[in-house]
């Protein structure tokens, strides 16, 4: 390691579970300089994935999932305060308090904010909840505790599908509203979208899917229920906003960088572009935020709203930014995610969105076990489990290895009878809930002003 990578001054922003790894990861690499970490909130990193689970299930309280730190960090922390803006020409980060930080290198690890409701008076109803931070949680939990009669979720991705599985859990009347055709359609395409339209309604959830919520209503700045874009509506005391994720980049605005709502995009060795395309050597970033290519997905930027990805790709960008360039190592993560609802446990692997046709390969839609597997242009791409996890590993196995689809016998029971169907993945634009993976080959939409050399 060269000695220059050793010391001098390292900025974290976002002091979440990214930040944390990675800063970690940092010292136990040899990192003997400054080091700060920057948060917009005011408590030390906590685990998000019980937040839409054992918290509102009353099972954990929400202060309760702090995430336990791996070693001693000699960090300094600046929580509570965000992060205003930056100047990479004399790397400088602006706090929104004023304070200005020097850095030799830089780590963006921003990640997400949920997305708002869009009408700030209706969002701003007692009664109205979004869920990403502790706070947001432990709101929510005591809105639940009280017994309301019904709660509307609008959205049926994995965190409106968790919302709603606790809500029913708790013997609480729930109503769900997606644009799309189906839950979970949007990460795992139409088939099993399908297989949880019927399991959520034998849940006892009232699925309302192709509408959308026009009006909540409300009566003294409390909601007391929605209208629906069918003529429908309904009386509700709870409304959780499951809309998906805003990435964290506005801060990033004028920089130069290659930063816009898709996240901020990257090398494979997290190292960050510029709006241009040219790499730059002292920002890194990881986490939500990131978008960064894959060789297994044609080289499409990928960006991840997963666990997982964070921690794997948080230890890549500390390595890379302490290591000269010959030791330097490529994030190329299988991306894996999983999500427990309505007593089952769904785990995936790869970019389900990133196919043509899936196959059930193991069980059926009518089980409560079964095996998708995702192939694109003859290659199997991805495989979601129902409560069959330890196939995981064959089907990443498979994966890595670009292996034909459909798949060969093995894991698979009776493929032969079976046909691989259209995944049916719709266009993102036409869902209530956000993507957790997405494939944009696209720059963050800005304008570029093409330089040509004079002559």
């Amino acid at each position: 390691m060269s000695g220059e990578r050793r010391d001098g001054r390292i900025v974290i922003v976002g002091a979440s579970l990214a930040g944390l790894r990675a800063a970690e990861a940092l010292r136990d690499g040899g990192f003997e300089g400054e080091l700060t970490l920057v948060g917009d909130e005011p408590r030390r990193p906590y685990d998000r994935p019980p937040l839409s689970k054992q918290v509102l299930l009353g099972k954990a309280g929400a202060q309760d999932c702090g995430l336990p730190g791996r070693r001693e960090l000699d960090a300094r922390w600046k929580l509570g305060v965000a992060a205003a803006g930056l100047d990479p020409t004399s790397k400088n980060v602006l706090l929104a308090d004023g304070e200005r930080l020097p850095y030799d290198r830089l780590l963006i690890a921003t990640g997400t904010r949920a997305r708002p409701w869009p009408n700030p008076d209706e969002a701003a109803l007692e009664g109205v909840f979004t869920v990403r931070t502790s706070d947001d949680a432990g709101r929510l939990a005591a809105a639940l505790d009280a017994g309301p009669r019904r709660v509307l979720v609008i959205g049926a991705g994995f965190t409106g599908s968790e919302v709603a599985s606790a809500c029913r859990e708790r013997g609480l009347e729930v109503t769900v509203a997606e644009r799309g055709r189906a839950p979970l359609i949007g990460a795992l395409g139409g088939t099993v979208g399908d297989w949880a339209t019927k399991l959520q309604r034998a849940h006892g959830v009232d699925l309302r899917c192709g509408v959308t919520v026009t009006t909540l209503t409300s009566a003294n700045g409390r909601l007391t229920g929605a209208e629906f874009s069918d003529g429908g509506r309904i009386e509700a005391d709870v409304a959780v906003v499951c809309l998906g994720a805003v990435r964290n980049t506005e801060w990033l605005a004028d920089t130069g960088l290659a930063a816009g709502p898709r996240g901020v995009a990257c090398d494979a060795g997290c190292r960050v572009f510029t709006m241009y395309g040219i790499v730059t050597d002292d920002v890194f970033v990881a986490g939500d935020v990131a978008r960064f290519p894959h060789p297994l997905f044609e080289y499409q930027m990928v960006a991840l709203e997963h666990w997982g990805n964070a921690v794997a790709q948080a230890e890549v960008a500390a390595h890379n930014m302490i290591s000269p360039g010959p030791l330097r190592r490529p994030h190329l993560a299988v991306p894996t995610f999983w999500s427990s609802q309505f007593g089952l446990n769904i785990k995936s692997v790869g970019v389900p969105t990133f196919s043509d046709q899936v196959v059930i390969a193991q069980g059926s839609t009518d089980e409560r076990r079964l095996v998708a597997v995702y192939g694109y242009r003859g290659r199997v791409t991805a495989a979601v489990t129902v409560n069959r996890a330890k196939w995981l590993e064959h089907y990443q196995r498979l994966i890595e290895t670009a292996a034909p689809f459909p798949p060969g016998p093995g894991a698979a029971d009776h493929l032969a009878d079976r046909e691989p169907v259209p995944s049916d993945v719709p266009d993102p634009r036409m869902l209530t809930h956000g993507p957790t993976v997405a494939l944009t080959g696209h720059l963050p939409d800005r304008r570029l002003t093409l330089i040509r050399p004079a002559g």
